[in-house]
């Protein structure tokens, strides 16, 4: 409780140094009770532009806060132009530690000091960012490499900070009662697994691998190789990837960069994570994206820093192709029956209310470009809308919503006229046709197949069971019934699946005959 309070302490006292208070009050309208509120604190000497003070407040507050501000600087619909574009130094300008706390780390971890262990060493960083930072280096064999450095202490800071979040989310929910459909238990919960899965650079390092091979043929995205001999839970070393920054748009275009094939394709890499993977990079703001401008890899994108992935399973990739399409067509009704089918919405929501106010959220920016959509006040709408239809927020998709804005914030800057919803349909499309179509169908075959193989030796016993107990009905109580019910719809199950595979089997013979007679005529 102590460390508690001390942490919420230096919160109240960094946030008035840098007179966030003044911040907050303006921009919520009320100049006066920041006058007021400034004239309480006497004594402090404001000089520097609010921007600059908000980011050297988020610095000094550690990495959780430090990661806020990324995302809200790719949120350039959401904030003012001056302090988006100071919070996007947070991205990858953080202040570095000491350099000799880098090599002691490294020569802790992998047992001799870098001098030893490369051909060359930078003690300089390139690069720091909230939870580790980097360095380059080139291994003996002259391959050149970087080297991501964890920041001494980590976890001490983000366990004081993930504390003070429960704490508040159980204050929020004892005085707010609505609050509790949103589960911002779970969600901070969820934001605390991932933040401590950051903390362990050798589950980046099998993360980076992951995504390295689900994109392995992949025309648009690079992922840099891992080099294990080097890696451990504080040390990792990878392939040194060369590129520019995405953010930095002049330099990209100069080098002769299609920028509005390099928004689409983008969009093109989240839906493949998302809906063919089920498994995406989650932290994709502009920091961690480079752009390839070699001549054999120009214009492919470059992912880096894979400490946070987000995972979906069958049921999430199923609701949310449903309701992506459904929404690429307009087709409200069927979003609505969706959110109801899948429980998030309560059973007794009445479709046509649901579809109404979905469609108002909706249809005003169709048909129209990014630079013209206010994603702020659609997600304003739309949180209105599940408030009153008491549709329950899913931890499990925090990490999707956080990308997704990454994405725009991403699109908006590279191609302003980028229709997000044509580029996205065409592929939702596809992916939909494979999941439901023949080769949807025999991929889930063969998957399935190790599974049946094991129930089928077994259906003979299972129907002589079902049998002798309906041979028996003196001996029924009301568990061996139950047992009874259930035992006949597994059955039923069996055989009815027994039943349609014999008769795709008999199908595709029937058909192959066909084809053999008559094929060469057509």
């Amino acid at each position: 409780m102590i460390l508690k309070f001390l942490r919420l302490l230096k919160i109240f006292t960094v946030a008035t140094k840098y007179g966030l208070d003044e911040i907050a009050m303006s921009g919520l309208g009320v100049p006066r009770t920041a006058r007021i509120i400034n004239g309480m604190f006497f004594w402090r000497r404001i000089t520097s532009p609010r921007a600059v003070r908000l980011r050297l407040a988020l610095e000094e507050l550690g990495p959780i806060f430090i990661k806020f501000g990324q995302v809200l600087s790719t949120r350039r619909d959401l904030m003012p132009p001056d302090i988006a574009d100071e919070l996007s130094l947070l991205q990858d300008r953080v202040p570095p530690f000491d350099s000799n706390l880098a090599i002691a780390q490294i020569t802790a971890a992998l047992g001799a000091h870098p001098d030893q262990l490369f051909a060359s060493f930078d003690p300089v960083p390139v690069a720091s960012a909230s939870i580790a930072q980097v360095h380059f280096a080139t291994l003996k064999n002259g391959k050149q490499v970087a080297i991501k450095v964890l920041r001494p202490g980590m976890k001490k800071t983000i366990d004081e900070d993930i504390a003070l979040m429960y704490m508040a989310t159980g204050l929020i929910e004892r005085v707010w009662a609505e609050s509790r459909r949103l589960k911002p238990r779970e969600v901070v919960a969820e934001f605390d697994k991932y933040l401590h899965d950051e903390l362990d650079l050798m589950r980046e390092a099998a993360n980076a691998a992951q995504l390295r091979r689900n994109f392995a043929d992949s025309e648009l995205l690079m992922v840099p190789e891992m080099y294990w001999d080097y890696c451990t839970s504080s040390v990792i070393v990878m392939e040194r990837m060369n590129g520019i920054p995405v953010s930095q748009i002049d330099r990209l275009a100069a080098e002769g960069v299609d920028l509005k094939k390099l928004s689409s394709d983008g969009v093109e890499i989240f839906f493949t994570q998302v809906f063919r993977d089920g498994f995406f990079h989650a932290d994709m703001h502009p920091g961690n994206i480079l752009v390839s401008i070699e001549p054999e890899t120009f214009g492919r994108y470059i992912a880096l820093d894979f400490g946070i992935v987000g995972t979906l399973n069958d049921f999430d990739k199923d609701y949310l192709s449903q309701n992506f399409l459904a929404f690429f067509r307009r087709d409200y009704k069927r979003v609505a029956e969706a959110h109801i089918e899948s429980g998030w919405a309560p059973r007794t929501t009445r479709v046509d209310e649901l579809e109404a106010a979905v469609r108002a959220c909706c249809e005003p920016i169709f048909d129209r470009p990014l630079k013209d959509i206010s994603f702020g006040q659609i997600l304003l709408r739309l949180f209105q809308t599940s408030r009153r239809f008491n549709v329950e927020v899913q931890p499990q998709l925090v990490l999707l919503q956080k990308t997704l804005l990454n994405i725009e914030g991403l699109g908006r800057q590279l191609d302003p006229d980028l229709d997000l919803w044509k580029t996205a349909k065409p592929y939702l499309e596809r992916w939909m046709a494979e999941q439901v179509g023949w080769r949807g169908f025999v991929e889930k075959l063969k998957d399935e197949a190790p599974r049946y193989a094991h129930i089928f030796p077994q259906l003979p016993r299972l129907v002589h069971r079902a049998l002798e107990h309906q041979a028996q009905p003196h001996a029924a109580t009301h568990d061996l019934l139950t047992m009874l019910v259930l035992e006949q719809r597994r059955t039923n199950r069996l055989i009815g699946f027994v039943a349609w595979l014999a008769g795709g089997i008999a199908s595709g013979i029937i058909f192959a005959a066909l084809f053999a007679r008559y094929g060469q005529h057509l």
